[in-house]
């Protein structure tokens, strides 16, 4: 196999991976190995129409990435006050405490926001948990998304 070949799977293997780990661009990693290829086949592999799709595919994936915990904040209920201050608190901890110092502060930040805007704990507690849970469900979806880029890629090159 092609030495750009393998770069190229590595890249999109690396995106797939990419998209767990905090502050790596996953999807634009792996957009990265599909040109790749493309480029050291003179352009002929994949197809334009392949081509176009994977690269469409990962610029879903990186707007899932930035916006999906906002939007899941904004479909649980959280004003933009919250949802602004849980992701600047968030990103704060990712730094200092990891992927899980962020989702429990994350968690944290936007049940206590919630409930200082409304005295309700019930409610700041149920947006708390959508913002959470929807956090965690587009990583999910980023590695969906990026790990299918990996299976065209890969069948692109094999066969």
């Amino acid at each position: 196999m092609d030495p750009v070949a393998l770069l190229a799977i590595g890249l999109a293997v690396v995106g797939v991976i990419g998209v767990v780990v905090p502050l790596v661009p996953g999807a634009l990693v792996s957009v990265a190995g599909v040109l790749l290829y493309w480029w050291s086949t003179d352009y002929s592999e994949p197809s334009l129409l392949v081509l176009a799709a994977l690269v469409l595919v990962g610029l879903v994936t990186v707007i899932i990435d930035y916006f999906g915990g906002v939007i899941a904040a904004r479909a649980g209920g959280a004003s933009s006050l919250t949802t602004a201050v849980g992701a600047l608190v968030g990103f704060v901890l990712l730094f200092v405490t990891g992927p899980l110092g962020f989702l429990l502060g994350l968690a944290a930040t936007v049940f206590a926001v919630e409930f200082y805007r409304n005295d309700n704990p019930e409610a700041s507690a149920r947006i708390a948990l959508y913002t959470t849970v929807g956090v965690l469900a587009s990583t999910v979806v980023q590695i969906l998304l990026t790990g299918s880029i990996l299976v065209v890629l890969v069948g692109t090159v094999v066969f």
